[in-house]
């Protein structure tokens, strides 16, 4: 835990002027042969510049009008691309790719990222961040997911569902053919609505059901497009995450619902309207943290309390934090901690085995949620053993170490964030 009330002056930081370095950085002493040096590089004049080594996976922060590439080290700007409207960022699943939800559908943004594994570890290099021509058309672009390697993309306004190999984005970003170079397969909801699709094993694929005027469970297909099974114990259904062992949750204005290995559990919230509409899973916890409202009739709910969904004995627990949250303050740590950042400012930590607070991390000051949720608010993004906040009343992003506990940066950007994304898949 750290004591500091207060953080520090965010640092100004501007555009970089070029992502490329010469091509002798990507030799690494870690990695030399032990017999000696590497060879130096022979430059070629016609050669595009090399990417440069960079110690940390980049981010993606929408703004209005445009978006930002960040260091994820050091929070320096890679880029800055124009964009008109209202933009939604989620990674493509495949660790260099976001997903931008456009009026026309999802528009692939490369980050230029490029990961090289060496064991139990992985070199990162940078080259310049584009927006790419590729455009999953989409009417009312909604959830993406990638589960099982396999990213899936949900439109709310047609209830398409689009999915691909997330391995494979990066050729058909790269090739004249475009979304062509893909093996693009699809799924037709019943009726339009606001819903969220997940790949499963062996070609099948779950994915929600309902009409504009009302959402009440799921649905589980073969690759064929054949119904498997399905359950309706989920009104209001919405949102979805993966908990160890590949079980899936989504939640329900009674509670929330998990499925995994063909059996469908329903979990009940102790209270008769117990919404559940956003959660957060990790692969190293069968519990899943999950926001947790009670008023049904309210124009905007300020919850204190969270919900803990244990997937094995099917139980929930709700958490009281002291301090109200909004749908973009849940987040996992690397150790499958539970993490809520509150509109006091800090990051709580909660152990979702025994459910009990164990640290809280000031970062920033006391803020309000607005209440139309296209509104700038403060959002919490993870990515390994580092976390990110951002402050849009400030224009600031903060980074976290979360194993020390510590907030390590706090930088000025050129444009207030509103969301926020990294590059990993997540699930």
């Amino acid at each position: 835990m750290i004591t500091r009330t207060s953080p520090p002056s965010p640092r100004r930081r501007g555009i970089l002027l070029s992502a490329a370095a010469p091509a002798l950085l990507l030799t690494l002493a870690a990695c030399a042969s032990p017999g000696g040096a590497a060879p130096a590089a022979q430059p070629d004049a016609d050669a595009e510049p090399a990417a440069r080594e960079l110690a940390a996976p980049r981010l993606v922060a929408s703004y209005e009008g445009g978006l930002l590439v960040l260091e994820g080290d050091t929070l320096e700007v890679a880029a800055e691309l124009e964009l008109p409207g209202f933009l939604r960022v989620n990674p493509a699943g495949d660790g260099r790719h976001v997903l931008v939800s456009t009026d026309a559908g999802f528009r692939v943004l490369d980050t230029g990222l490029e990961a090289e594994q060496h064991g139990d570890h992985a070199h990162y290099y940078g080259a310049e961040p584009q927006l790419t021509e590729l455009v999953f058309e989409a009417d009312h672009p909604g959830h993406v997911t990638t589960n099982e390697g396999v990213t899936a993309l949900f439109a709310d306004g047609s209830g398409e569902v689009q999915l691909f190999e997330a391995s494979e984005l990066a050729d058909a970003a790269a090739d004249a053919a475009g979304l062509d170079a893909l093996e693009l397969r699809g799924h037709e909801s019943a009726a339009a609505h606001h819903g969220v699709a997940v790949a499963l094993p062996g070609g099948e694929l779950l994915s929600t059901l309902g009409t504009a005027e009302a959402r009440t469970g799921v649905a589980v297909y073969d690759a064929s497009g054949a119904e498997l099974a399905r359950d309706e114990r989920c009104p209001g259904v919405h949102g979805e995450t993966v908990a160890a062992g590949g079980t899936i949750v989504v939640g329900c204005q009674d509670g929330a619902l998990a499925y995994r290995d063909g059996v469908f559990t329903k979990v009940a919230s102790p209270d008769a309207y117990g919404r559940i509409g956003t959660q957060a899973g990790s692969p190293e916890s069968a519990v899943v943290l999950g926001d947790y409202k009670t008023d049904a009739e309210a124009e905007l709910e300020r919850p204190t309390r969270v919900s803990l969904i244990d997937t094995e004995t099917g139980t929930m627990r709700l958490v009281e934090l002291g301090t109200s949250y909004t749908f973009r303050s849940l987040a996992r740590g690397p150790h499958g901690e539970a993490l809520v950042l509150g509109t006091d400012g800090a990051i709580h930590v909660i152990d979702p085995a025994a459910g009990t607070v164990t640290a809280t991390i000031p970062v920033l000051g006391e803020w309000t949620e607005p209440l139309d949720w296209q509104q700038a608010r403060p959002a919490l993004r993870v990515d390994g053993h580092r976390a990110y906040v951002t402050d849009p009343a400030a224009s600031t992003v903060h980074l976290v170490d979360l194993d020390a506990g510590e907030l390590l940066d706090s930088v000025e950007l050129p444009a207030a964030p509103i969301e926020l994304s990294t590059v990993a898949a997540g699930h």
